[in-house]
């Protein structure tokens, strides 16, 4: 038997063992008592491998268990985690959850989801592959992908690179009968640089983030990329106060992403602590923008066939044609707002910005004269009212052309606007998380400097 396939072996057998003790748990807690439960366990494992200036910093083989129990009397709730999966620490932390939903204030919007929305369908979403590295193999590489960056010349210093390699086996399983299986790997490479000397020094890195190694980018163009980008911001400005159109390359435009997501979501939403409460319908975006949300996409970073209660996921449009079409929510957030379960208990499901005809260059020349935002800084964004204010870096584009690089600058606006301001998306689409979307171009932000 080949390593794969002894590996793929080990891993149906470790979630097996894994199912039957959550149905055993659950089949215990409605012995002693509750209505309902759910479990949820999980054991990841992983090798992460630190290299600086060629040498090995830290090498760290990591398995961590986890095991969450949570149990309904009635609408009493109470919840209670384990990090050891002993039969003792299991039986105490299944006591520990009866004995605190005895004490919990009933909660009207308190239980297990739908049964009816219980997924059925499990298929192979493609993300299952294990690396099969040992640990010198993975220094040689760190080794490989900094000795690629620090071999351009200006490169002063380096952060170091990093290898890591991970995969995870969770379970999750209720008392409607559900018991849903799942099987993940998630690898990652990075490298951080240092260009120039003293009061000159610019720091700046690249990474990759794939579900199977055959998708990394080569340790060569890793290393250029971390470097090209390092040696871009040599010799910073600042930029007077003044309103501009701002690019968001797409690892930050994510982010602007992430902010929508964040305030359409139940938990901001039901606590009336949104700028979008009850904009459901409403108009959020320009009428060309669509955003849909594709769980079973094959090697996504956020696939997956079922939320963190068991309801079945499914493609969803979250803005058609500029409009909100719905909210984010799990079952809990929907009873509160006396609506139904999105299927997104946990988080969102490969969120996909349609991406328009431009790449970043043709961007670039649409906005014409502005500021291209490559880092962002600090926490300056309000869900509640939609201020946006946060320290930045990036370049200052003249003419369609980048003229030279910048820092020490504040963007600032409000996401109404800011979404509302939205010009164009471009076709340099960043997939190595869960929101995927290319460039986003605004019309304007305020941008304060010297």
């Amino acid at each position: 038997m080949s390593a794969a396939s002894l590996t793929a072996d080990l891993s149906r057998q470790e979630l097996d063992r894994l199912a039957e003790l959550a149905e055993d748990v659950i089949r215990r807690a409605r012995a002693a008592g509750a209505s309902a439960a759910e479990v949820a366990a999980s054991i990841d494992t992983g090798l992460n491998v630190n290299v600086r200036l060629g040498e090995v910093e830290t090498v760290e083989h990591t398995r961590d268990r986890g095991f969450g129990l949570t149990v309904y009397f009635g609408q009493h709730k109470g919840t209670a985690s384990t990090a050891d999966l002993n039969p003792a620490s299991v039986q105490a932390t299944l006591d520990q959850a009866c004995a605190i939903a005895r004490y919990t204030e009933a909660d009207p919007a308190a239980g297990l989801a739908d049964p009816a929305r219980m997924a059925t369908a499990f298929p192979d979403l493609d993300l299952w592959h294990p690396w099969e590295i040992d640990t010198a193999e993975a220094i040689a590489l760190g080794q490989q992908i900094e000795a690629a960056g620090r071999a351009h010349a200006g490169i002063t210093n380096s952060d170091g690179a990093a290898v890591q390699a991970g995969q995870t086996l969770s379970v999750y399983a209720n008392s409607h009968g559900f018991v849903g299986r799942e099987r993940a790997t998630r690898h990652a490479l990075s490298l951080s640089l240092i260009a120039g000397e003293g009061d000159r020094m610019q720091r700046d890195y690249w990474y990759d983030s794939v579900r199977a190694p055959s998708d990394f980018m080569s340790a060569q163009a890793l290393g250029d990329k971390a470097a090209e980008r390092t040696l871009a911001r040599l010799d910073s400005r600042g930029l007077g106060t003044r309103q501009c159109p701002v690019l968001f390359v797409p690892e930050l435009a994510r982010g602007l992403i992430g902010h929508l997501v964040g305030a359409v979501s139940g938990g901001a939403l039901y606590r009336r602590a949104s700028f979008l409460v009850d904009h459901a319908g409403k108009r959020v975006m320009p009428e060309w923008m669509n955003i849909v949300e594709r769980p079973l996409l094959p090697r996504g970073m956020g696939s997956g066939a079922f939320d963190a209660e068991g309801v079945a996921t499914a493609d969803s449009a979250l803005v058609q044609n500029g409009v909100l079409a719905r909210y984010i929510l799990g079952s809990y957030s929907a009873r509160k707002l006396g609506l139904e379960s999105t299927g997104n208990a946990g988080g969102i499901h490969n969120l996909l910005v349609q991406p328009g005809q431009d790449d970043f260059a043709a961007l670039l020349k649409r906005m014409d004269t502005g500021l291209v935002v490559t880092e962002v800084m600090g926490q300056g964004v309000n869900t509640l009212t939609g201020d946006y204010s946060r320290g930045a870096a990036g370049f200052w584009v003249e003419r369609g052309q980048i003229a030279y690089p910048v820092e020490e600058i504040t963007i600032a606006a409000n996401l109404r606007d800011m979404f509302a301001g939205i010009v164009a998306v471009g076709n340099d689409v960043d997939r190595r998380a869960q929101i995927l979307t290319g460039s986003i171009l605004l019309d304007r932000m305020t941008v304060a400097g010297q």
